[in-house]
């Protein structure tokens, strides 16, 4: 006798159609939960250019502090793919909904726990001991979130519609880097000892607010269209894997998952360059006002949040792969010029170096990834592989380009051209990994094959 799967929502053209009231639930949610990860990364990021060498390392040099404040950063990075891993199984077999609960409650916690920290002159050693814990708890839980959200928003949006709902995660790391830049960059006018003493606590502290807001959301969204289908399809025909199916179809997807890498690498490398290590570099190796840089950075992500929607409908109507490709050209074209400039030690040239990188290639890169990443993927595994890919590529990216450019600066100072080798090797990269890429914004998302 045949069994009869129940839909999961209306078919139309052969793509599930999600109402739009539960749709724009999503979209909120996933802004709010990206730009809440976004706030937590970026504000760790200016306090370990900026505050946590003297709190919580006055032991060492200005810059062998540097170096253990964004070694302590980078701690979060290596437990990422830990959590990806964990959280994408998960996710694959229970949902996408419990999993973004639950990381983004690890995430506000640990933030708001940073916040709280007794520095080294009052409890010694145990300061950036604290301190690391809660960076890894930090990137345990941020290690399935950006995948999450961008699985959520895509997997419920029109197939025509995907890149600019896919966007909407991209959003959310603008909207939370902008909060975070703006109240760092106005407390950073506070007299010097005040700053050093509380005020750097207070956007820490602040994050709770929107964990609150996002958690409230979030446990209202319906969970994702293609895994209700998913999971119904598995109920119907009681034959999926549980020991070893998972990585025979690693095995199976090694093009894709090597591309998508690739593209993430290029991505994740840029953004921790130009907004964590460049930012401390103008300040602490050129001796520029900290204001300087972030000024910079706030300007370009008010123009991102224009650039990103605008973009994310481009790559609807001509695709993900020469969007993202046009981009990756530029910053490769773009970071010889950029750091000559950045030299120029000239303020007004400097900031507007940083809002062309924040306003146009990071983000948008960012805007095309987030929806070709969840098509290069297959349903049954698309979680675990999505957040293995980002959260690997973090690891490569993110958590090593700015430490080993902070080492080898401290090498080669005073020159300038390891910074731009390493991120002319990034960018390359992209370059590499996108032109390989297929495309697929016409993919069915509810089809476990992946798309190469």
């Amino acid at each position: 006798m045949s069994t009869v799967i129940p839909p999961a929502a209306s078919r139309a053209d052969d793509e599930l159609v999600v109402p739009p009231a539960d749709l724009r639930r999503a979209a909120v949610s996933s802004w709010l939960g990206s730009a809440l990860e976004y706030m937590d990364f970026t504000l760790y990021t200016l306090a370990a250019a900026l505050v946590f060498g003297p709190l919580f390392f006055p032991e060492q040099s200005p810059a062998v502090a540097l170096i253990a404040s964004f070694g302590v950063y980078g701690s979060g990075f290596l437990i990422r793919p830990v959590g990806g891993l964990f959280f994408g199984r998960v996710g694959d077999r229970h949902g996408r909904k419990v999993v973004l609960i639950a990381t983004l409650a690890m995430m506000g916690l640990a933030t708001a726990g940073i916040g709280l920290l007794p520095t080294y002159a009052q409890i010694g050693v145990w300061a950036p001991l604290l301190l690391t814990v809660l960076r890894l708890v930090q990137g345990f839980g941020a290690g399935a979130e950006l995948a999450g959200a961008s699985l959520l928003m895509v997997e419920s949006a029109p197939k025509h519609r995907r890149g600019f709902f896919g966007s909407v995660v991209a959003m959310g790391t603008n909207s939370g880097i902008f909060l975070a830049t703006v109240l760092w960059l106005s407390l950073s006018q506070m007299p010097k000892e005040q700053f050093m003493s509380w005020g750097w606590r207070v956007p820490f502290l602040l994050s709770l607010v929107t964990t609150f807001v996002a958690l409230y959301l979030r446990t209202s969204v319906k969970e994702s269209p293609v895994f209700e289908e998913l999971r119904r399809r598995r109920e119907a025909q009681k034959h999926e894997a549980e020991h070893g199916g998972v990585w025979r179809d690693v095995a199976k997807a090694k093009k894709p998952f090597l591309l998508s890498l690739a593209i993430r690498v290029s991505e994740n490398g840029a953004v921790y360059l130009v907004k964590g290590f460049l930012v401390g570099y103008t300040a602490s190796t050129l001796g520029l006002a900290g204001s300087v840089a972030t000024t910079g950075v706030m300007i370009g992500t008010v123009l991102g949040f224009g650039t990103v929607p605008l973009f994310g409908k481009l790559s609807d109507r001509y695709g993900r792969r020469p969007v993202f490709l046009a981009f990756a050209v530029f910053q490769l074209l773009f970071a010889v010029p950029a750091l000559a400039l950045i030299h120029t030690e000239n303020p007004v040239i400097i900031a507007i170096v940083f809002a062309v990188f924040v306003g146009g290639p990071l983000p948008n890169l960012y805007g095309v990834e987030s929806p070709w990443l969840v098509e290069m993927f297959g349903a049954k595994h698309r979680y675990t592989f999505m957040s293995t890919v980002k959260e690997v590529g973090a690891v490569l990216s993110g958590g090593l380009a700015p430490i080993l450019t902070a080492a080898v600066m401290a090498a080669a100072a005073p020159a300038w051209w390891p910074i731009a080798v390493i991120m002319l090797a990034y960018a390359a990269i992209g370059v590499l990994g996108a032109w390989l890429a297929p495309e697929t914004n016409d993919r069915d998302l509810a089809s476990e094959a992946d798309a190469c």
